[in-house]
């Protein structure tokens, strides 16, 4: 059981926000340093789908932690560094709203804690996760690396345990501030351990807009839909992770979206590497 626990904690794909019910012994600690590319898209999830004016590719370097303060009470923190950039016009236009160019810059900064309130073979826990208006955003080429807002993000999760496999699931909802839509959350994540060292994973992950925001965003932002607002998505993706020992691990991930709502159609393929203190 404490190895599923180490490889629960391990397993997390960084590209969203880590849900899982699982804490921190008091003391120890968890980091992960994952890349996260979409290396080259142009078409947009919409009503109707659209395209970009330029192609663009976004990246994302992430460094994570957690640190246990106690055997249920497990801190969080995530600090993303982006890489976007816009390419070649996606159409021949003698005239484009977007320039060409590159932005690279902080994310939005995550902190936040999670509760252990109930462990008896199912375990239930609370989380609560502030996300800081951190990124930036450059006008001519419209890229934007985080929300221009502060994000409050509360989530009970669940999850259990078995010799060889393990499931959990999770609810909450995006609260964020300066007139930006909030959006209700819903995921679950399953893995079975195949060999001694090696786990495979599925997740399905679920993001619905509440259409509720009025914030005013620039052209060239809407153009690239970067972080802007009512982003809704119904993604699933897949993991594969390797132990080298009960310290060091190694993951790669490749997700996806069935369907959204100003989201990129095309892949995210996810590398990390791990170590637990």
């Amino acid at each position: 059981m404490k190895k599923l626990a180490y490889f629960l904690l391990f397993c997390l794909t960084v590209n969203t926000y880590a849900q899982s019910p699982w804490t921190q012994k008091k003391g120890e600690a968890y980091l992960q340093l994952n890349f996260t590319t979409i290396p080259s898209y142009s078409d947009i999830f919409g009503n109707p789908d659209f395209q970009t004016e330029r192609e663009i590719s976004d990246n994302t370097l992430q460094l994570y932690a957690e640190y246990g303060i106690s055997d249920k009470t497990t801190l969080i923190a995530n600090l993303p560094l982006k890489f976007v950039s816009t390419g070649d016009l996606v159409n021949a236009s003698p005239v484009s709203v977007t320039a060409e160019g590159s932005e690279t810059s902080l994310g939005n900064i995550q902190l936040g804690v999670r509760h252990n309130f109930y462990n008896k073979k199912w375990l239930i826990s609370g989380q609560l996760m502030v996300v800081a208006n951190t990124g930036s955003f450059d006008a001519a080429t419209g890229l934007r690396t985080g929300y221009d807002a502060w994000t409050f993000t509360p989530v009970i999760s669940a999850g259990r345990g078995f010799d060889k496999w393990y499931i959990q699931a999770f609810t909450g909802v995006d609260i964020r501030t300066n007139e930006y839509s909030s959006a209700f959350k819903l995921g679950g994540e399953a893995g079975y351990k195949v060999g001694s060292w090696l786990w495979l994973a599925g997740f399905l992950d679920g993001v619905a807009s509440f259409q509720n925001g009025e914030v005013q965003q620039p052209i060239t932002n809407l153009l690239t839909s970067l972080y802007v607002n009512d982003q809704s998505y119904a993604a699933f993706g897949f993991k594969i992770i390797g132990e080298i020992n009960k310290n060091f691990g190694a993951n790669v991930g490749l997700g996806g979206a069935l369907s959204g709502r100003r989201v990129a159609k095309s892949p995210a393929l996810s590398f990390g590497l791990y170590y637990k203190l």
